[in-house]
């Protein structure tokens, strides 16, 4: 099978449903915290606000520019990530690392349906893009966490 072929295999109909529909995408206009992250690689972007109450995610905004794989797992992280903690959202983006990059377990629920970018495993080149929003979501939660024990 052709890498051409392999590639839109990769751009399943799930991913690209998930890509059309991201969900909080609008910015929260009283922020906590506010992270950016880049894909040197790619040039994809995430920018994510957070408020969190009782350590737990009460608010999220994101702003996504980012190629399909990265707009699928913001999707999904935005329709999992409110009621989570900072350790939940943690162990998401270790686990979506594990995932992509040594074919590890699912990441645990809610954030189970990063399951879909499995076959992105194989292009390394995608990862970081499609790390953002967890990266950028663990780096608020824990921005906000060190503010509250200061």
């Amino acid at each position: 099978m052709s890498a051409e072929t392999d590639l839109i295999k990769l751009y399943s109909t799930r991913i690209l449903a998930l890509a059309a529909d991201i969900p909080r995408t609008d910015r929260l206009e009283a922020p906590e915290a506010t992270v950016k992250k880049r894909s040197p690689l790619c040039g994809s972007t995430v920018t994510v606000d957070l408020v969190m109450r009782d350590g737990r995610v009460a608010e999220y905004g994101q702003d996504v520019k980012a190629c399909a794989l990265g707009q699928a797992a913001a999707s999904v992280v935005g329709s999992a990530i409110v009621g989570c903690s900072a350790d939940q959202i943690a162990v998401a983006r270790d686990a979506l690392r594990a995932l992509l990059k040594e074919d590890g377990p699912t990441p645990p629920a809610p954030f189970d349906g990063l399951e879909v970018l499995r076959p992105a495993g194989a292009y390394k080149n995608r990862h970081a893009s499609i790390l953002l929003a967890l990266d950028a979501a663990t780096e608020a939660a824990a921005q906000i966490e060190a503010r509250a024990r200061a």
